[in-house]
């Protein structure tokens, strides 16, 4: 939960209206942030066979457009994002009863002001109110926009060229207990169906009990029936915790397991987590994972790190003997900080500011500038200085522009007391032209006075120490990039909750193709029901296929067309032909319609 505070209280406010820290999964989802997704890995096709393929921008481009994909029968569902302007999205259908050939079949609009991406699915349901196919999708918020809708639209697709929307942005319409005209936003959702009942989960973007579930039995009158928070059964505590500390809901299934409901919850820095939910109205948790001391992946290329985390999305395999887990990673770098006394610190880079890589390091002399929400109460650097900021008031944008108008070369944002605060390290959403990183709050004093103070207190209440004073002179710093890979896959045994293999791309591992060559990262996993294979939406990477067991993960298949590619999502598809499919949502063009061809 984001909260605001000054130095002696917090209160609580809409994500809407917050300072810019990447808290819920709507926001991990600025692809171009860590200096753009140009270029692309070379053409190549093994073991996989394009079928068929639909561009559905041939007369305009535009690029990051296509968000999630799913199918039922005869049509696909193409989840319609904000880029490349934030117009209104929906769902785009697409006829695929001739999989050689699909077809744009009509599109179903977002309501005026929203759009959606992660959360595309179609259910069959069976119930007292409804039968035919049901579409779920989520609705998320073109910013600074006040006609918006959040919470999720289901629509009857029984017959898809004809769909009736049967409630349009349901959903949880109260933040921490306050209500609100519409509900709140929803970054992905999935339904089922469990006897005479049928349910439906969201990801609440904009509060900590954020594991929304609806009972959608009679779908046009949806109800809310709980709310969990799982924060404190996943989070990481410690040195070795996850490298970013951001403990959210992501995505989502759910799948019947040796007879029990089971849910699966990606919940970012807090791992992969299952829940029972036998009953719906009280969620019970079962286990979750746990991220290593050491990132497995860069220990293979001699690199002693800690994981990056970022739970993104997974599935459990056809025999739900494992669960294979996608690990969202789009900054292959993060920094190395010290202080002059030798004192080393962690920092978490900005987002859309001059990254620190290879060709840039932040250097020089520190001040405080306090909060930085004024221009006039920010006191004039002296050369080469970087401000030292304490979070709180107005959003990261507006401090990072200000100093950086006051003529600072840098700046270093600490936190505040209160929730989400303390020793919590988030990324900043900010815009700037100077290099801008997170630190914890007592890192922030060891910077400006070289220590933390006798008796110091950070609350959760928002009380404590005040922060020195602005035009305290701190310590020089140093701040230096480290090369750290991008996101990868993992195998976890779904009984232990143990990692047993990774998968990662071999460019992606390489500080070579950190730029020039488009996102390197895992975006999303589908399991086949039928063999022990394992499809992946990799964005620049393409498609990949891979091999799983006890003894690991193995690519054994991998498209990537003329010209690039930029695959967001990945369904499995048994067409009404008898044949199956795999189905990759391009963000840039539409649809491809892919068969593995392997052993």
């Amino acid at each position: 939960m984001l909260l605001t505070a000054s130095i002696a209280t917090a209160h609580p406010i809409n994500r809407l209206e917050d300072d810019g820290a990447v808290n819920s999964g709507k926001e991990t989802h600025a692809h171009d942030q860590h200096g753009g997704n140009e270029g692309h890995l070379p053409a190549t096709s093994q073991n996989v066979d394009v079928i068929g393929k639909l561009d559905l921008f041939t007369e305009a481009e535009q690029e990051g457009r296509v968000a999630d994909v799913s199918a039922k029968g005869n049509y696909a569902y193409l989840a319609m994002f904000r880029e490349p302007s934030c117009d209104r999205g929906g769902i785009q259908i697409v006829d695929i009863s001739n999989p050689a050939s699909p077809k744009a079949a009509g599109l179903i609009p977002s309501h005026l002001g929203t759009y959606a991406g992660e959360g595309s699915q179609v259910i069959s349901l069976d119930t007292s109110s409804f039968k035919g196919d049901l579409l779920v999708y989520q609705n998320e918020i073109c910013a600074s926009n006040d006609k918006g809708v959040g919470g999720v639209t289901l629509v009857d697709v029984t017959n898809p060229l004809q769909p009736k929307k049967l409630v349009e942005g349901f959903g949880d319409f109260s933040v921490n207990g306050k209500s609100q005209t519409h509900s709140n936003q929803v970054h992905s959702a999935f339904a089922w169906q469990d006897g005479a009942k049928a349910y439906a989960v969201l990801v609440d973007d904009e509060e900590a009990t954020d594991v929304d579930i609806l009972d959608i039995t009679n779908p046009s009158r949806p109800k809310l029936i709980s709310e969990t928070d799982l924060t404190a059964q996943t989070a990481q505590t410690g040195p070795t915790r996850p490298h970013g500390d951001a403990v959210f809901f992501h995505d989502v299934t759910v799948k019947r397991v040796n007879g029990m409901q089971t849910m699966l919850v990606s919940y970012w820095d807090g791992g992969y987590v299952k829940l029972n939910v036998n009953n719906p109205a009280n969620p019970v948790f079962i286990a979750d994972t746990d991220y290593a001391a050491l990132d497995p992946v860069r220990l293979q290329y001699g690199q002693q790190i800690t994981p990056e985390g970022n739970g993104h999305q997974a599935e459990f395999t056809r025999d739900n003997q494992f669960i294979i887990a996608t690990d969202e990673d789009f900054n292959p770098y993060r920094v190395t900080a010290t202080m002059e006394n030798g004192t080393e610190f962690t920092a978490i880079q900005g987002s859309d500011v001059p990254q620190i890589d290879n060709d840039t390091t932040l250097s020089g002399d520190t001040r405080a500038v306090g909060l930085a929400c004024e221009a006039a109460s920010i006191p004039a650097p002296a050369g080469n200085t970087i401000a030292v900021i304490e979070r709180g008031v107005c959003d990261f944008t507006v401090k990072v522009q200000l100093v950086e108008a006051a003529g600072y070369t840098g700046a270093i944002v600490f936190n505040r007391t209160g929730e989400d605060g303390c020793e919590t390290l988030v990324s900043m959403l900010v815009e700037a032209g100077i290099p801008a990183v997170f630190v914890s709050r007592t890192d922030g004093f060891r910077i400006l006075t070289g220590s933390v103070p006798a008796g110091y207190t950070c609350s959760l209440d928002g009380s404590g120490t005040s922060a020195p004073a602005a035009e305290t002179n701190g310590q020089t710093v140093e701040i230096d990039a480290m090369f750290d890979g991008w996101g990868y896959v993992h195998l976890i045994d779904a009984n232990t909750m143990q990692d047993i293999d990774q998968y990662a791309l071999p460019e992606g591992q390489l500080a070579a193709y950190a730029s020039g060559f488009g996102d390197l990262s895992i975006h999303e996993v589908a399991t086949d029901p039928d063999r022990d294979l394992a499809y992946l939406s990799h964005y620049a990477g393409g498609f990949r296929v891979l091999s799983y067991g006890a003894g690991g993960l193995m690519e054994v298949g991998a498209f990537i067309d003329q010209g690039g590619n930029n695959f967001w999502g990945v369904e499995v598809h048994k067409h009404p032909n008898g044949q199956k499919y795999i189905l990759g949502s391009d963000r840039d063009s539409g649809l491809y319609i892919f068969q593995y061809k392997g052993p």
